[in-house]
């Protein structure tokens, strides 16, 4: 098993952003763009294919093990990680002994899991190995998951009582079981790079 510490985070300046309070960015239209990150609007990454496929995979195993019992979100649901800063995780999960989320409105209290897919550029890549490994900890949220199609890696991290994050699965290939916090699940890490396979070429 390997330690994470969430490390100090500096504002990112890769890309244009501006600076808003948390009721002036909820204000703004429910689709617009974007993350509040410290009081700022940032862009979010650009998902392809592969990213999608991943997620809507992985939301279907899920929806499928919690046979009607807690929740499973994709990417759009606002999650408030600090007093000015609100992500939208790839995957929100809430299992099945968890209070049930909010009909209306952004997630104030920790999900069970968060799940991001990484895409394949190092601001992507930094923002979910180091930025929201962070904020999630800091957040409270249990289990956090990491599945990199680049690298072909499933991780999957743990909370500690110092609010860090344990890194407790991390494999490339085969079945993981058991899936931690999850009795009951198997996560078929084959089946899903060979559903992932299944895209065409990139186009040049």
């Amino acid at each position: 098993m390997e330690n994470v510490w969430p490390p100090v985070l500096e504002p990112s300046t890769a890309t244009p952003s501006r600076m808003l309070s948390l009721q002036e960015w909820l204000a703004l239209p429910e689709d617009l763009p974007g993350e509040l990150v410290r009081g700022r609007l940032t862009e979010e990454e650009m998902p392809d294919a592969v990213h999608e496929l991943a997620i809507a995979w992985l939301i279907w195993l899920l929806r499928q093990w919690l046979s009607g019992k807690g929740f499973v979100f994709g990417s759009e649901l606002k999650v408030l990680t600090g007093p000015d800063t609100v992500r939208k995780p790839d995957m929100v999960v809430f299992l099945h002994d968890s209070p049930p989320p909010p009909r209306r409105g952004r997630i104030t209290r920790p999900p069970d899991v968060l799940v991001e897919v990484v895409t394949p550029s190092p601001r992507d890549e930094r923002r979910d190995r180091v930025e929201k490994m962070a904020e999630y900890a800091q957040f409270n949220v249990r289990y956090y998951w990491l599945v990199d199609p680049a690298l072909g890696s499933f991780e999957i991290f743990e909370l500690t009582a110092e609010r860090f994050y344990q890194k407790v699965v991390g494999v490339t290939s085969g079945v993981i079981d058991p899936v931690p916090g999850c009795a009951g699940l198997k996560i078929d890490v084959d089946a899903l790079w060979t559903e992932l396979s299944r895209l065409g070429d990139q186009e040049t």
